[in-house]
């Protein structure tokens, strides 16, 4: 049932619109009040705070569903299962009853400003800081590539409130963003997810009450760390729905379109490239329902959800790669879906960290 509202949500909601919000550069506000509406967002929040007292499970079953329908443009699931979860995991009382039934009714849309301009997957070498003073936070810095930048109205910032610590001294900071002194950037224009605010954002001193902190002063790292597994789960997720919309619509196209007199599924070629595509597919299926089962029990290590997301995203680029080449010249057109696949696809080996970074988590367990 809950697979049912997803599906009829992106096809009433998201999918006529889509091509014009990537015109845009961004979905509209309305469009999060409506997934609230339907039970969209906050699923996995307790009933206390607005949410549904859900398991992942609905979470993976959204993302899906937002994935076959090359829906790349609202970005639900860092809302609801990078960014929220923050709040519910390391938040006061006060402060999950402040923020949390807002997040799950689309009244307030959340961001996660990690990565600065000269800082991307070292999450250690970030230079935000927030200095105490008096009763509040002071915090200056700039960040990049954040999701939900322009639509945000509150940004967990990753600021360091002890140089002198190193990853010791990282904390998250909760600020919301009519706060004075907090600037939206540019809208970035990207290869692919066209529809998705990407931002710059700056901070010049900005105050927040000492309070808008989560957890305990210094613990920011160790807190990025507990959360990045479903991070990359969530990535792997997106990367095998993806990979199944691509099979879909070539399989599609390949039993109607001709060449040389005949449909090209007749050819032998195509039948034992799809052959060889449709396995590694089905392989990368069951190996990420398996964390997903293995993240329900609380069991999904470090290392495994960084296999995840490493080889679900490069089978993601190499498939759909292989896929656009089947439609030829009309692959290259941004109205044929798979175009808009190959373009959306690139940043996930990039993004939640990169690959070699996976690589490296994988490595030392070895």
């Amino acid at each position: 049932m809950f697979r049912d509202t997803c599906r009829r949500f992106f096809e009433k909601e998201v999918t006529p619109f889509h091509m014009e919000w990537e015109k845009q550069g961004i979905v509209p506000r309305d469009l999060w009040r409506k997934a609230g509406e339907q039970g969209l967002l906050g699923m996995t929040m307790p009933e206390a705070y607005g949410g549904a007292g859900a398991d992942f499970l609905y979470s993976a079953i959204m993302i899906e569903e937002q994935g076959r329908a090359l829906a790349s443009g609202p970005a639900f699931s860092l809302h609801n299962d990078i960014v929220v979860p923050y709040l519910l995991h390391y938040g006061t009382e006060e402060q999950k009853k402040k923020w949390i039934p807002k997040a799950c009714s689309g009244e307030l849309v959340t961001a996660i400003a990690m990565t600065e301009p000269g800082t991307g997957s070292d999450l250690q070498a970030i230079k935000t800081t927030a200095v105490m003073d008096g009763n509040e936070w002071v915090i200056n810095g700039s960040k990049t590539f954040i999701s939900n930048g322009q639509l945000a109205d509150l940004v967990i910032v990753v600021a360091k409130t002890d140089p002198k610590l190193g990853a010791k001294g990282t904390s998250l900071i909760a600020v919301e963003t009519k706060t004075e002194g907090f600037k939206r950037g540019r809208n970035l224009e990207k290869i692919g997810m066209k529809a998705q605010d990407t931002s710059e954002l700056f901070f010049q001193d900005v105050r927040v009450p000492a309070d808008h902190l989560l957890g305990g002063p210094g613990m920011g790292f160790v807190q990025l760390m507990q959360q990045l597994p479903q991070e990359r789960l969530v990535i792997a997720i997106q990367a095998v729905a993806a990979i199944e919309a691509a099979l879909e619509h070539t399989l599609a196209y390949v039993k109607e379109r001709k060449a040389f007199g005949k449909q090209i599924i007749d050819f032998q070629n195509t039948r034992f490239k799809l052959a060889e595509l449709k396995t590694k597919a089905h392989i990368a299926r069951v190996f990420v329902d398996d964390c997903v089962a293995r993240h329900l029990k609380g069991e999904l290590d470090v290392a495994t959800a960084a296999m995840a997301k490493y080889w679900t995203s490069e089978l993601q680029c190499e498939l759909i790669d292989e896929c656009l080449q089947f439609h030829g010249g009309y692959g290259y057109m941004w109205e044929f879906p798979i175009a808009r696949l190959y373009a959306d696809a690139r940043v996930q080996k990039i993004y939640g960290g990169t690959n070699e970074i996976m690589k490296e988590l994988i490595g030392r367990t070895l």
